[in-house]
């Protein structure tokens, strides 16, 4: 069902007993150290992508600091729902962590039959990284803004189109541009971005959101123009692209996001220790230029501000979930 991968670091710790020692902390109630024994970051997407990458950070950081190796397995399906229900459902010693985010949130309405609740099963570590998109469309298409384009929408309703993958953030963030718009911006369904990217180069498809890796190559070469962010705010990696929410649509803001969470039940030492050293990893500058890479900025939370993130997140997705009619089972 899943592939495991095996994070291999070297650690570098100071010799001696004493310096495990520091690297580990007391599990409340128990008298062991924590971690005693591997820790496992559990990533719900195939290995190469964004979140598998975000995965390997957190466990090669883990393995370096905490005196114990860090694992990443793998445990793909479900839209990412096998994963996470399998973490909510380990042991709450803190050596079982998700790498989990917007898929998640998403999945609480997206599907009608899940074994697990996100909000309540699971217990927010630390937020890592943001993941803004980009609309984009064909040269020919006849706009150089949201403005522009929701007017022409107004003009030949149900005659424009966009690519998407159904349920995906993407997806659902031009449905969201509909339902705030008042348009119809009609759907042509894609299984993955590669192809959405080819047919749009190709002007087979006119519009499209999309992450930044899969984007930029294609707008610094011209064959795509860039309309505007899905952030709340412009992205450095974009800086002369304006948002959403600037160009036609205020309090606009659609960006995929993940962080690291627990088993509930965990004790709090155990989540302060992990906390800290996870965040001031995605904190440093190496870190942001790797980020970079991926079309992601860190965006650190304290873990009441993600607990409450979450569950308005979950909110904000049931309701563009319900306006677009999407479903999965």
């Amino acid at each position: 069902m899943f592939r495991s991968i095996h994070f291999v670091a070297i650690a570098w710790l100071v010799p001696g007993v004493a310096s495990v020692a520091m690297a580990q902390t007391t599990s409340a109630g128990s008298g062991q150290a924590y971690p005693n024994r591997t820790l496992r970051v559990v990533v719900t997407f195939p290995p190469g992508g964004a979140t598998d990458i975000l995965g390997r950070m957190t466990a090669q950081r883990l393995t370096e600091r905490l005196g114990q190796a860090a694992v990443v397995e793998n445990r793909v399906g479900g839209g990412g729902n096998i994963g996470a229900e399998y973490v909510a459902k380990a042991e709450p010693d803190g050596h079982t962590l998700l790498l989990g985010g917007v898929p998640h949130t998403i999945g609480m309405s997206l599907f009608s039959k899940l074994n697990y609740d996100f909000a309540r099963d699971l217990t927010p570590v630390a937020n890592l990284a943001v993941f803004p998109s980009v609309i984009i469309v064909h040269p020919s298409l006849p706009v150089k803004s949201i403005k522009e384009l929701i007017a022409l929408a107004k003009a030949r309703p149900g005659q424009l189109n966009y690519g998407g993958t159904h349920a995906s953030p993407n997806h659902l963030a031009m449905e969201l541009l509909n339902s705030q718009a008042g348009v119809k911006i009609v759907l042509i369904s894609y299984k993955g971005t590669g192809q959405i990217v080819s047919d749009l180069v190709a002007g087979h498809v006119q519009i499209a959101s999309m992450g930044f890796p899969a984007a930029l190559p294609m707008v610094n070469a011209g064959k795509l123009r860039a309309l505007a962010v899905t952030s709340a705010r412009r992205s450095p990696l974009l800086p002369d692209v304006p948002t959403v929410g600037d160009t036609g649509l205020p309090g606009y803001d659609v960006t995929s996001w993940y962080g690291v969470f627990a088993p509930a039940g965990v004790a709090e030492p155990m989540l302060n220790r992990l906390y800290t050293e996870i965040t001031a990893h995605f904190k440093s500058p190496e870190v942001a230029k790797r980020l970079a890479v991926l079309g992601a900025e860190a965006a650190i939370k304290p873990q009441a501000e993600l607990a409450s993130f979450v569950r308005e997140d979950i909110k904000k997705w049931a309701a563009i979930v319900k306006v677009s009619g999407a479903k999965a089972e």
